[in-house]
C-alpha cells in the first residue's frame, strides 16, 4: 500500500497548492474630482490606490482601477463584468469604492451606481468569496430590493450572489476624511487590517470577522464615536478576505 499512501500525499499537496494559488479579482474605484467643484473630495482616489497596492503585495491579483473622470457608470459596470467573471470558485472577488454615496448606492462620475448593479455583476461569478468595501457617506443604507428587479432570473441571481458588505458608516452617518491623513478613516484601518493588523490568530488568513472587529473598533475610537462601520450579508464569519503567503 506504499504507492497508495504516496498518491494520497501527492493529492494532499496538490490541494494545498491550489488553495495557496487563490487569486484576488479587484475592481477599485475612487472619485475625488467630480464634475464642477462643489462636490469634490480630498482622499478617495488615494483610497482606491492604497487598496489596490495592498492587494498587489499578494500574489495573483487581477484588477481594474478607475479614478475620477474614468469612473463612469459604464466603465465601472464593464470592469466588474470583465474582472469578476474570470474568478474561480475559491478565489476572492472584491469591489472597493471611495467617494460620494447615496441611500442604496454610489455616485459615479456621471451618474448613480446602485447596489443592485454591483450585486448583479457579482452574481455572474462562480466565486464563493465576494465582498464590497465602501468608504462613502450613508453607506449603511446599501441594501438590495430584490423584488424591484425586472425578471425572476435577475432576482434569483442576486439572491445567490452571497456578497459580504463592509460599509464605512451607518445609514445616518458621514464617512470622515481629514486632509492631513493619507486615507479616509475607514480606508486607513481597512488597509491596516488587510496588511495584518486584523490577523488576530496570526495564521496569515484574515477573515471577515477578524477584519470587522479590527476596523470597527479603531474607526469608532478615531472618530470619537461619530462613525460606526457596519457589515452584513450572507457569508461565513470565517470567509477569507485576504490570504497572505506563508
Amino acid at each position: 500500500m506504499t504507492w497508495l499512501r504516496a498518491a494520497l500525499a501527492a493529492a494532499a499537496m496538490l490541494l494545498v497548492s491550489l488553495s495557496a494559488a487563490a487569486k484576488v479579482y479587484l475592481v477599485s474605484v475612487g472619485i475625488t474630482d467630480y464634475p464642477g467643484t462643489d462636490s469634490d473630495l480630498a482622499l478617495p482616489a488615494k483610497d482606491a490606490r492604497t487598496i489596490t497596492w495592498v492587494y498587489s503585495k499578494n500574489s495573483g491579483l487581477q484588477y481594474c482601477m478607475l479614478l475620477d473622470s474614468n469612473a463612469t457608470v459604464a466603465h465601472i459596470k464593464s470592469a466588474m463584468n470583465r474582472v469578476f467573471s474570470a474568478a474561480g470558485a475559491d478565489d476572492i472577488v472584491v469591489f472597493f469604492y471611495s467617494g460620494h454615496g447615496y441611500p442604496g448606492g454610489f455616485c459615479a462620475y456621471d451618474g448613480d451606481l446602485s447596489y443592485t448593479d454591483i450585486r448583479k455583476a457579482m452574481a455572474r461569478s462562480r466565486c464563493k468569496n465576494k465582498m464590497i468595501f465602501a468608504d462613502a457617506c450613508y453607506a449603511g443604507k446599501m441594501r438590495t430590493d430584490v423584488s424591484s428587479m425586472n425578471s425572476q432570473s435577475e432576482q434569483s441571481a442576486a439572491r445567490k450572489a452571497n456578497v459580504m458588505l463592509f460599509l464605512s458608516s451607518r445609514s445616518n452617518e458621514c464617512s470622515i476624511e481629514s486632509p492631513g491623513m493619507a486615507n479616509g478613516f475607514f480606508t486607513t484601518y481597512l488597509q491596516k487590517g488587510l496588511r495584518g493588523g486584523a490577523d488576530k490568530n496570526k495564521d496569515r488568513i484574515i477573515t471577515a470577522r477578524e477584519l470587522f472587529d479590527y476596523v470597527h473598533r479603531n474607526v469608532v475610537e478615531l472618530s470619537g464615536g461619530a462613525q460606526h462601520p457596519v457589515m452584513w450579508g450572507k457569508f461565513s464569519d470565517n470567509m477569507p478576505v485576504m490570504k497572505w503567503k506563508k
